[in-house]
């Protein structure tokens, strides 16, 4: 697989997690034909629970992470649980250094 082949792979995957992106925000799955991958994604995705408050932006912020993974580096796009686990240990490290943006409010 050539470079150009690599980058033409990665733009269609994130075109395609995009979308089911979407759909998943929307609430409504609108096809029945998905790639492996995507249906790791959806599996994953129905076995973490989400706040229902805050599902949106979770998935928002999760979806702006996989852009910029795919956007420098190889897919498939991370797991949310992945995602989920990655941006605690972000928050348990803020937390150790005393620079989280609510260890000042007492």
């Amino acid at each position: 697989m050539t470079e150009a082949d690599d980058l033409v792979e990665r733009e269609l995957m994130l075109n395609r997690f995009i979308r089911l992106m979407g759909e998943l925000m929307r609430g409504a799955i609108t096809r029945n034909v998905f790639r492996p991958w995507e249906m790791d994604l959806l599996l994953d995705i129905e076995s973490c629970p989400l706040d229902r408050r805050r599902r949106r932006e979770i998935l928002r912020q999760y979806q702006r992470a996989v852009e910029r993974q795919l956007d420098t580096g190889r897919g498939p796009p991370m797991k949310l649980s992945v995602f989920l686990a990655m941006r605690a240990a972000a928050r348990e490290l803020r937390l150790e250094k005393g620079t989280d943006a609510f260890s000042s409010r007492a």
